[in-house]
């Protein structure tokens, strides 16, 4: 999509940006994807267009598997509001702690204790990293030594939680056992903009996860919730094809996104 069309399809945002929603995944969105998370870096030019956005929009916030405090280290933004755990977790700008779903307390006690049964000796051995994000554990075989064997170990563990009554959701190359409760990012947007007056919203991510969002704003968007809403997905070489075809405008990775955040600012 040329620049011009880009800039019509962003004019509802741009028009208006006191009532619009600026909604960003991070990893593989505003950071590129790494072997290991705890690497990651968002380019110091794009935290500047944040700062810049936060400034200008009526809401700015990053939408994240990480934990809500995880996620505004890596950003390094005080004034944007993230949401952590696929939405479970919420930290505002300014506030110095998340806070969690109530609902979500007792869950996260049992998903961290078939977390400490799943970390084996055999798991350990094939590099399978368990991340502890509150109410969700996900298990990471990127980098593994031998992608087959960590594969079949995390099949394993996705049986065992779905055995214990809890759900799974695949990503890239991460399983996330979760409780049997509705946690993904589309119903945090939805808890986020309630009551918000806000006229339209838009949300940029690149995985599976990141569909629930791109459903959630259509669904507010049909609800007369907004006016416009806009679903952009970034294209890479291992994001899922539903990116791609749910999107009302694709970009190419972390380099489209930062081109995406100067429009949105006139530049």
């Amino acid at each position: 999509m040329s620049s011009a069309l880009r800039s019509e399809t962003l004019a509802p945002l741009v028009e208006d940006p006191a009532r619009a929603a600026i909604l960003l995944d991070i990893d593989g969105t505003l950071a590129p994807i790494v072997d290991q998370p705890s690497e990651a870096v968002v380019p110091k030019r794009t935290r500047q267009l944040l700062v810049e956005l936060a400034r200008r929009y009526g809401a700015v916030a990053c939408i994240s598997g990480r934990r809500a405090s995880e996620a505004r280290a890596l950003v390094a933004i005080g004034t944007i509001t993230y949401l952590g755990s696929h939405g479970a977790e919420l930290l505002r700008a300014g506030w110095t702690e998340s806070r969690l779903d109530p609902e979500l307390e007792d869950w996260r006690r049992r998903i961290q204790e078939f977390g400490r049964q799943a970390e084996t000796a055999d798991l350990r051995r094939r590099r399978v990293r368990i991340e502890d994000k509150g109410p969700i554990l996900a298990f990471h075989w990127r980098g593994a030594p031998d992608q087959e064997a960590a594969r079949a170990a995390i099949d394993a563990i996705a049986a065992k939680a779905e055995a214990a009554g809890l759900r799974t959701h695949w990503g890239r190359m991460v399983l996330e056992v979760r409780p049997p409760v509705r946690i993904d990012k589309g119903a945090g947007i939805a808890s986020f903009l309630e009551g918000a007056d806000l006229d339209a919203a838009m949300y940029v991510g690149d995985d599976t996860t990141d569909l629930d969002a791109f459903r959630m704003l259509s669904q507010l968007r049909e609800q007369g919730r907004l006016s416009h809403a806009l679903k952009v997905g970034v294209r890479s070489e291992e994001g899922p094809e539903e990116i791609v075809g749910e999107a009302d405008l694709v970009v190419d990775g972390t380099d489209g996104v930062l081109e995406l955040l100067s429009l949105l600012l006139g530049d």
